[in-house]
């Protein structure tokens, strides 16, 4: 990971494979239940893809029992903490500042730092605009 300026760590696309390769190995010990993937939408749709490839199993639209819920990250945990179903990852849990714990995660951040993953522009401000109002 690569500092870009005050407060914002860069994700690389190599830090991603690393990421999603040890996120599999957790799910697949951690969570053997799951039968198929979801991604929420913006932050957890890349990586949710990656997983289902990795793991061989499907995308899915809608949650069901055993669906494994994917975010990039648990920051705040307020959109986690609203998802329905058992199963939950993402690549990096911030346990200092959020409400919720997932199943499995990659990394701790344990940082303030924003994170901005590769898909996401560099030079956007440090909370996305839709959990401005929020």
């Amino acid at each position: 990971m690569l500092k870009l300026q005050e407060n914002k760590i860069a994700v690389s696309w190599w830090d991603m494979s690393d990421l999603i390769k040890e996120l599999t190995q957790k799910i697949i010990f951690e969570v053997p239940l799951a039968d198929s993937i979801y991604g929420i939408p913006r932050g957890g749709l890349i990586p949710a893809v990656m997983l289902s490839h990795k793991l061989n199993l499907p995308m899915v639209e809608t949650i069901g029992k055993n669906t494994l819920i994917i975010d990039d990250m648990t920051d705040s945990g307020v959109t986690m903490k609203k998802m329905p179903g058992q199963w939950t990852a993402v690549l990096f849990h911030k346990p200092h500042t959020s409400v919720f714990t997932p199943n499995v995660y990659s990394k701790l951040h344990e940082g303030d730092e924003w994170l901005v993953f590769p898909w996401e522009e560099t030079d956007a401000p440090a909370i996305q605009d839709y959990l401005k109002n929020e």
